[in-house]
């Protein structure tokens, strides 16, 4: 037997070298600059899976020198920061030169798992900023370290972050904050609009380049394609409706899907106004400045299909007529789609095989909860726990934890009675399939009031709950007492939660 491979030992800060493949590109790609000073900078919450999984040792999280690294305020050895150059479709309008307005792009850091890029976001103007300040408050710099976080522990393809520092610097926004600087982590940031961008400058030889730059960095079995360009286009495609149908399976919503916020690469990518569902509710929009819901729950998997639509015509220079390149969007993202939600959706209703039918099943179950207001979370968690048979007499009791989520029982008495007809079609065993259905069900989710809750505390310097959360979303279907208060519905007081393009 093959002895296990062994992690390499974690490591000081000093060890730290960073590269840069992405400074390789030509100027055209980039602008190089420094991150600004952030005066006065304080560790808010750090991830140790981020720190481990960059090689750092997450002891030296709490060391005043990685404050100063991840503030900006020092480089890493090798760093060579830089903003990227990047276009985008915004709300469906095409919006021209956007680019990282309040990012800058550190380098890429050797792993086991490949090389990892690190990026400061918040860390002060840069060439794309369009006449804004480039920095981060600390409410969406929470907002996005905990979000980045939970997905990542729901098995949803995702950027990392590392650490939020705060500082004392004020930020207007809708009123006056505090700065924050989020250090984000992911194989490549680059976006649909980066090929979009190239496109429009008309500015083939860039536009190849970024191709090839992808494809030999992080898709290298394409090169060996007929045509790799359009294998690169069909993987996106692909990756990018496995990655909504998980949305859609767990029940988040993105809130602002413009095409420079979708990841190349398959990711999610920029946690701004986003939301987990509570109350199902299939048109709701997390994005009080979508006024026009084009970014509603339903609508996701459309748009990202529009939004490839938009990608598909800026390779159009690499690969030939917008027929060709749109009909790779069709026959990879809806398959791809469909085949992804189909399996994540079984799992979750504890089904271990497809059937005929399922969709169905599926399509009514959402259905039901729509129609009964149920919440979409604690459905799944609860059901996770019900036996697959039940005598008739029995059954208001052992059912009860679900029933009581419905205001008709009836209906979710009879929806029952199919799932369990379903689940005896496979010959279910429970012993196997509950403890399946719960690694599968969270208890906890990243619930709006949840992180409002935390940022509530941190902005008056106290950031334990941050923390805390932080603890309990990488373990989200572990239940743990401590924590027993996040498994409640949303409390009255967040009714009137709203977030924005500024969250």
């Amino acid at each position: 037997m093959n002895a296990p491979l062994s992690r390499p030992p974690l490591s000081a800060l000093e060890s730290l070298r960073l590269g840069s493949r992405y400074a390789r590109l030509p100027d055209a790609f980039h602008t190089r600059l420094a991150p600004a000073p952030l005066p006065s900078p304080h560790l808010v919450a750090a991830s140790a899976d981020v720190a481990a999984l960059i090689g750092l040792d997450p002891a030296e999280t709490m060391r005043p020198e990685f404050v100063e690294l991840f503030s900006g305020n020092r480089l890493p050895d090798g760093a060579e920061p830089l903003a990227a150059v990047y276009g985008g479709h915004q709300f469906g309008s095409w919006s021209g030169r956007l680019g990282d307005g309040r990012a800058h792009l550190l380098g890429d850091v050797d792993t086991p798992h490949g090389r990892l890029e690190l990026q400061l976001k918040g860390a002060g103007p840069t060439p794309y900023s369009r006449f804004s300040d480039g920095r981060a408050v600390l409410r969406s710099s929470i907002r996005e370290f905990l979000c980045s976080e939970a997905m990542a522990a729901l098995g949803v393809p995702t950027t990392r972050a590392l650490c939020v520092i705060g500082s004392p610097l004020p930020v207007q926004r809708e009123q006056t904050e505090t700065a924050a600087v989020v250090t984000r982590v992911a194989p490549s940031f680059v976006r649909f609009g980066s090929f979009e961008h190239f496109t429009a400058e008309d500015d083939v030889a860039s536009l190849r380049t970024l191709a090839d730059h992808v494809i030999d960095h992080f898709r290298p079995q394409l090169r060996d394609a007929s045509q790799p360009c359009a294998a690169l286009l069909a993987d996106i495609a692909q990756r990018t409706g496995e990655l909504v149908a998980h949305w859609q399976a767990i029940g988040f919503m993105h809130g602002v899907m413009n095409t420079d916020n979708m990841s190349a690469l398959g990711l999610t990518l920029d946690y701004g106004p986003f939301a987990f569902m509570d109350t199902f509710d299939a048109g709701r929009i997390c994005n009080h400045s979508d006024t026009w819901g084009r970014y509603a729950f339903r609508t996701q998997p459309r748009i990202a299909q529009w939004n490839l639509y938009v990608l598909a015509d800026a390779f159009g220079p690499l690969i030939g007529h917008p027929d060709r390149t749109r009909a790779l969007v069709d026959d990879h993202f809806q398959p791809a789609f469909d085949a992804r939600f189909g399996a994540l959706m079984r799992q979750r209703l504890g089904f271990a095989t497809a059937q005929r039918g399922d969709d169905d099943f599926i399509g009514a179950t959402l259905g039901l909860l729509q129609l009964q207001r149920v919440d979409y979370t604690l459905f799944f968690r609860a059901l996770s726990r019900l036996p697959g048979s039940v005598g008739r007499e029995d059954r208001a009791t052992r059912d009860a934890p679900l029933r009581d989520l419905f205001v008709d029982r009836e209906a979710c008495d009879a929806w029952l009675l199919g799932w369990r007809a379903r689940l005896a079609s496979e010959g279910s065993v429970d012993a196997l399939r509950q403890p399946a259905m719960l690694a599968t069900n969270p208890c906890y989710v990243l619930r709006n009031w949840m992180a409002e809750s935390a940022i509530r505390r941190a902005r008056d310097g106290d950031f334990g709950e941050v923390r805390a959360l932080l603890d309990c979303l990488r373990r989200p279907c572990d239940e743990r007492p401590q924590y027993a208060h996040y498994t409640a519905p949303p409390p009255d007081w967040a009714d009137g939660l709203t977030v924005s393009c500024s969250s």
